[in-house]
């Protein structure tokens, strides 16, 4: 998956690709949506399994980054401040939020009987764009039922473009949608993988650039009046290099230079939330004793890991677009990319 080579663009990458050039190439992580595309209906959930069970009694470490906050996801404040993950991370429209936290709250309830009981309370996060553009999301159409399903449905290869919660989201001025790539890098002898998966809703026509190449430029054929970059992009970054939750958010900031390789300003109404975990080490519900011990690489060596971070998140980003198709809504019609991009080669 990723951006496909018979696209004919070059992304220039340092680092390699994983096996299938996905966020699930790092072990453990799964990845699962509900779509919806009925009419003026364009929504969905995506749910990114950092483990694969047991997230709240074992934690990921993580952290996150508010590039701009022009967003309403929940849940981010407990994951700064203890530097753990304890549930699936869902992707859904805005409206759809409250929705998902509370199927997501139910679905970790029945998994563990102890919360809010003999322990703490759980931690869900929810992320959101707005996909009001092409779906009727007054009507309030993702169910908790969806949340479940995008749960239990998880799994290693999973699609990219407008599907689950990227179903109605348009990006460029063109469609948006999930997409996810992954990098592999060597450290100390060992191999490791980073993994990026997004959801695009940002940008404005003329924008976007795919490894340098100015190609919103190219298919406008003129130079873009200036237009807000109104939208959001939710990024997610996974590892299982042993970081410390300090050091994922130093890999989740770096989240903003991606979105200035693909033409994203970050706009004033953007919403751009990038969060970063790593499965390397867990934190436990129920300790043994009073003292931790968690192995970390030293900052020294963490550029490499930048790098790759950057790298899959951009590819991410252009995969998104590339294999999200055609979608129409509320009287309105966002084309994908490639349909676009491939009609403009023909008719040069």
């Amino acid at each position: 998956m990723g951006l496909p080579k018979e696209s004919g663009f070059d992304l220039y990458p340092v680092y390699p690709s994983g096996e299938n050039n996905l966020i699930t190439d790092v072990p453990g992580v799964l990845v699962g949506h509900v779509t919806h595309h009925d009419g003026d209906i364009n929504t969905g959930v995506t749910a990114i399994l950092p483990r694969k069970e047991e997230w709240f009694r074992d934690k990921v470490i993580a952290g996150s980054s508010v590039i701009n906050g022009f967003g309403k996801s929940v849940g981010l404040v407990q994951v700064d401040e203890l530097g753990t993950i304890e549930a699936p991370i869902l992707m859904t429209n805005t409206l759809s939020i409250g929705t998902c936290l509370t199927g997501m709250v139910k679905y970790m309830l029945r998994k563990n009987p102890a919360i809010c009981k003999n322990t703490t309370s759980i931690n869900c996060v929810v992320t959101e764009c707005n996909d009001a553009a092409i779906n009727d999301a007054r009507g309030l159409h993702v169910a908790e039922e969806d949340v479940y399903k995008a749960v239990d449905t998880a799994s290693v290869v999973f699609e990219e473009g407008a599907v689950g919660g990227g179903a109605g989201m348009t990006c460029m001025g063109f469609k948006g949608g999930i997409g996810s790539a992954s990098r592999v890098i060597e450290l100390g002898g060992k191999t490791f993988t980073v993994g990026g998966l997004v959801m695009t809703n940002f940008g404005g026509p003329g924008t976007f650039v795919i490894g340098g190449r100015h190609v919103g430029l190219e298919i406008l054929n003129r130079r873009p009046k200036p237009v807000p970059d109104i939208g959001s992009i939710i990024l997610v970054t996974a590892t299982d290099l042993p970081l410390s939750a300090r050091q994922t958010k130093r890999l989740a900031n770096r989240a903003a230079a991606a979105l200035g390789r693909v033409g994203s300003t970050m706009g004033t109404q953007s919403g751009d939330i990038s969060i970063a975990f790593s499965t390397a080490n867990v934190v436990e519900q129920y300790p043994e004793g009073p003292f931790s011990s968690i192995n970390y690489i030293h900052d020294y060596y963490l550029d490499g890991v930048f790098t790759a971070a950057v790298e899959a998140l951009e590819e991410s980003v252009v995969s998104a677009l590339w294999h999200a198709e055609t979608t129409s809504g509320n009287g309105q019609t966002f084309r994908g990319f490639r349909e676009v991009w491939e009609e403009t080669q023909n008719n040069r």
